[in-house]
């Protein structure tokens, strides 16, 4: 293999710049040429390609967003877009291709793998973590610490007014961002769409904590379970209590990655050259524990991803 190209595609992620940084070193370091396709499967069906260097990825390690753009593509969702992105490839002579995104970037990865012959690797790099046959995706642990600063600052406020908050996350139809801050961040509650929500306990368990003594309450909601505004005018109506709401929206998604995204893109970038360079078709990577493992692409969405309710129970625990 002497050519390969790489894109970003679907929602940006911090990290995947540094991905991309180590996608295009990985393969120079093997004497493997490497093209940038930008703005994602969009920019593959229309050939917007750039060759790339070992010093074209100097000094964005740091960066977030992602220097290759992204697009969303309703044209490579036919069979005639998928057969355009491949004629591109074949004009460009791009012999395989790394697709760093989210479980729609895999799935697209996955077509041109399975159904069109093209040697593929996904890199999972999704803030939601919602990627089966990995542990974490690219951009998680920064919108988390990004959540997190946002959330201790918020309760200063809060208890300077003795209200309670009720914070949205993002993380689309699953509550991991949430479950994660809610618990980094002492919430009072977590509301999750994997979880029955109960506002009569959640309401219950305010009121109880007021009698204790405590003077604030800060309640993490999953934008995929329910709105923040109607929690707050809920849990007002069952408390009588000053209630504020704020949405942090998409905050998350950028900033400068943090140490562990940083480290977790360099060796999933590497290893999807690697993958590539030994013949692997419709693969993805993804780390379990420790170890950076190779799977079937098709387990990024057959095979569901479930939270770990553990930590769900142990914030209940802690938050009273």
């Amino acid at each position: 293999m002497e050519r390969i190209g790489v894109l970003t595609s679907g929602g940006d992620a911090s990290g995947m710049n540094a991905c991309i940084r180590a996608v295009v070193r990985t393969a120079v370091s093997r004497g493997v040429a490497v093209v940038g396709i930008r703005r994602g499967y969009d920019g593959l069906i229309r050939g917007d390609a750039v060759p790339m260097d070992a010093e074209s990825v100097g000094g964005i390690l740091n960066r977030g967003g992602t220097l290759l753009y992204t697009a969303r593509s309703s044209r490579f969702l036919s069979r005639e877009g998928q057969q355009e992105a491949v004629d591109s490839l074949s004009r460009l002579g791009i012999e395989g291709l790394v697709i760093i995104g989210g479980e729609g970037s895999l799935r697209g990865a996955r077509a041109l793998g399975s159904d069109w012959g093209v040697p593929v690797v996904g890199v999972p790099a999704t803030i939601d973590n919602d990627v089966a046959g990995t542990d974490f995706a690219i951009g998680f642990d920064t919108a988390v610490n990004v959540a997190l600063e946002a959330i201790d600052k918020i309760r200063d406020t809060a208890a300077s007014h003795e209200r309670v908050f009720v914070i949205e996350v993002m993380g689309r139809e699953v509550g991991f961002i949430a479950l994660e801050v809610g618990l980094a961040g002492g919430a009072e509650a977590i509301l999750l769409p994997e979880v029955p929500v109960d506002l009569d306990a959640v309401s219950q368990r305010i009121v109880e904590g007021r009698r204790r003594g405590k003077t604030s309450s800060i309640i993490v909601v999953a934008e995929g379970c329910c709105s923040a505004v109607e929690v707050g005018r809920r849990i007002h109506e069952r408390t009588g209590l000053e209630t504020r709401e704020t949405i942090l929206g998409h905050i998350q998604r950028g900033g400068t990655p943090t140490a562990r995204d940083r480290v977790l893109a360099a060796r999933l970038g590497h290893a999807a050259v690697e993958q590539l360079l030994q013949g692997r078709r419709a693969a993805m990577v993804g780390v379990s524990g420790s170890a950076v493992q190779a799977s079937d692409i098709d387990a990024a969405w057959k095979i569901g991803k479930t939270i770990d309710l553990s930590l769900y129970r142990l914030a209940q625990v802690l938050a009273i």
